[in-house]
């Protein structure tokens, strides 16, 4: 009864019904990056009931995260996010499992983060890592969901192995990083929103995803631009993978 009353705004929806919470129940997602991006799809996944969520992040809290990362606070400055993020996310929802990791993502240990997963939500605010996870996503097939923001500007897209174009195709090399990224607090927030979205989409076979193209969202004049993108026939990850997949 607990569950059907938490739920029952979701629930209610037909093509969703206890079916679709049942397979939200039943999921396993991956949270890469617990800041303003992924701290955000987080509370909306852990609201929404997936059953297991994994955070990684290796980041200490600070003053200036606050003006984007929702689920902190002051008492929290200092304190590893993914630690913090866990309470947050357990008190929001005591019927899932959070999985707290403090590790910064590497070579060495992205295959045991992503162990038993179901799919992966990019919080991430380097493309050296999200590239990473791109590669290792696309080998073992398992959907990733790409954002990031920069001032008022916001970018989505959904990667499925073996039916989609991945990050790659579009971003072949990281590009220049900054050493700090500009961004106004609720950019962060509707990405992060629209990244829940998908994987809420993905996990319950609702709707169809938004793949074979890049959103792109101007926050100054609040238009949302879809960019079409093709799969690159010289992408170093997914070409090798599509030519396995045809053999």
């Amino acid at each position: 009864m607990r569950e059907l009353e938490r739920y029952d705004r979701q629930i209610r929806i037909m093509d969703l019904g206890v079916d679709g919470q049942l397979k939200l129940k039943d999921s396993r997602v991956l949270v890469v990056g617990v800041g303003g991006l992924g701290g955000v799809a987080a509370m909306y996944l852990a609201a929404t009931g997936v059953g297991f969520i994994r955070i990684v992040d290796s980041g200490v809290l600070e003053l200036n995260n606050l003006n984007r990362q929702i689920p902190y606070s002051e008492k929290d400055i200092g304190r590893l996010k993914v630690e913090a993020a866990a309470e947050r996310l357990t008190s929001l929802n005591s019927d899932i499992v959070i999985e707290p990791i403090p590790q910064m993502i590497t070579s060495e240990n992205i295959d045991a983060l992503l162990k038993d997963v179901d799919l992966v939500v990019d919080g991430l605010d380097n493309f050296e890592a999200r590239l990473l996870v791109n590669d290792k996503c696309v080998e073992l097939g398992i959907p990733f969901i790409h954002g990031a923001v920069y001032s008022f500007e916001g970018r989505l897209m959904t990667i499925i192995p073996g039916k989609t174009p991945c990050l790659r195709c579009l971003v072949p090399s990281p590009p220049l990083s900054h050493d700090i990224i500009p961004v106004i607090g609720p950019v962060p927030g509707v990405i992060g929103c629209l990244e829940a979205l998908e994987a809420v989409k993905i996990i319950t076979e609702m709707g169809k995803p938004f793949t074979d193209k890049i959103l792109v969202f101007d926050g100054l004049s609040l238009e949302f631009t879809s960019i079409p993108i093709s799969r690159s026939p010289n992408c170093p990850i997914c070409s090798k993978y599509y030519l396995r997949q045809l053999e």
